[in-house]
């Protein structure tokens, strides 16, 4: 029998081909959009249809606009929202070719600087960590540069121990790329994968070895960590990513480098590193000194 499905090698997110958003499934589906994105994409829609209780064909800017005060008021931040009108823009003009966003402003995105952990922080919240597998995950957070979604979904074979490589497949964007492993990780890493049952796919498995932990379990990691260090300010997983960009950029090495290995696509996200890297404020000096 023929499934009304469509085909999703996920299955949360699988639609019904009757169910009012399947269009904009296929389309995100058939140009290659990460499974992440799709839910989010989908998710946003829904939601405000939900909010405007009318079909897509009936909704207007009004509406649109209707909804995004709404979720102003919910604490949105301006980036979320824009991420919102990314998603409802592309269902409305890219899929059913409607002109709903030309009385629609972008909010200006906040501007806030990274939040970097020191060495030395960073350091007491490997030694506090006990449980090997709890302490190369958060090694590889920063020794590697990684986003807490792409470490919770490393596999095995994406460890080149030989020539120190960690291979990032299907980052931000959908990108492949190669990142650093540090010397750290890669002993981490060899007395972890001596304890792990043979076959095991996913570095970090999730409970009786089914799929990966969960980003919330690497958060609660970290989380846990900070609280064993004393560590208050506002930080999370990411941290350690804004930490390994600026601490690298701190040793001279080229922003260039770093942009490759942070995957970034442009080199004006990687330069907000140098806001905040301490050798660049030591080398000027006040006109009054």
């Amino acid at each position: 029998m023929k499934s009304d499905l469509l085909p999703v090698q996920n299955r949360s997110l699988a639609l019904s081909t009757s169910h009012p958003l399947a269009t904009l499934a296929q389309e995100l589906i058939i140009r290659g959009f990460s499974r992440r994105t799709i839910k989010s994409y989908l998710a946003h829609n829904q939601k405000f249809l939900d909010f405007c209780g009318k079909s897509a064909r009936a909704v207007d800017a009004q509406d649109v606009k209707n909804f995004l005060l709404f979720l102003k008021g919910q604490n949105y931040t301006n980036t979320s929202l824009n991420l919102v009108i990314s998603a409802l823009k592309f269902y409305y003009e890219q899929v059913l070719k409607r002109r709903l966003f030309f009385s629609v402003v972008r909010p200006k995105r906040e501007k806030h600087l990274p939040q970097v952990l020191s060495k030395i922080q960073i350091q007491s919240l490997l030694t506090v960590t006990v449980n090997i597998k709890h302490k190369l995950l958060l090694s590889l957070l920063y020794g590697s540069g990684l986003r807490v979604s792409e470490v919770v979904s490393l596999e095995i074979r994406d460890l080149d121990l030989a020539n120190k490589f960690v291979f990032v497949r299907g980052g931000k964007g959908n990108k492949d790329r190669y990142t650093l492993l540090s010397q750290s990780s890669l002993e981490l890493t060899r007395k972890y994968l001596a304890t792990l049952p043979a076959g095991q796919k996913y570095l970090f498995a999730g409970f009786e070895n089914k799929g990966h932990v969960t980003i919330r379990t690497a958060q609660k990691i970290f989380e846990q960590a900070c609280k064993k260090v004393g560590i208050k300010t506002d930080v999370s997983c990411h941290s350690l990513r804004h930490s390994f960009a600026t601490h690298l950029l701190e040793s001279g090495v080229s922003i260039r480098y770093i942009q490759k290995l942070l995957g970034h696509s442009s080199l004006k996200t990687t330069e907000i590193y140098t806001s905040v890297a301490r050798d660049f404020w030591e080398n000027i000096k006040s006109p009054l000194d």
